[in-house]
């Protein structure tokens, strides 16, 4: 199970744990990751992704997760949102027609 976000790409980073005599060993930081279905109105249904906390808090903030894909360049986000991205922006093309 990759411990990876599904839209940002967040992932475990490493570093060293510092003791009071400044020994150094090496530690991991783990993401808080957690499963959300979040609603997308240009889909029409709920979509079951594993995202990072600090994702879900962008998302809220940006306003749906429809808005923060079409907010959000595709450099910053992964191949399968990128995918996702695609499909929304299909779907707002086609209610508009």
């Amino acid at each position: 199970m990759a411990r990876r976000c599904d839209l940002t790409g967040r992932g475990v980073q490493a570093g060293n744990n510092v003791s009071h005599a400044h020994n150094k060993t090496r530690r991991r930081f783990l993401p808080n990751l957690q499963v959300f279905s979040i609603l997308s109105d240009a889909l029409g249904k709920a979509v079951r992704l594993k995202l990072a906390t600090r994702t879900v808090r962008t998302i809220e903030h940006k306003g749906g997760l429809d808005n923060f894909l079409m907010g959000t360049s595709n450099s910053k986000l992964t191949d399968e949102a990128v995918l996702m991205k695609r499909k929304v922006k299909k779907a707002l093309e086609a209610k508009t027609a």
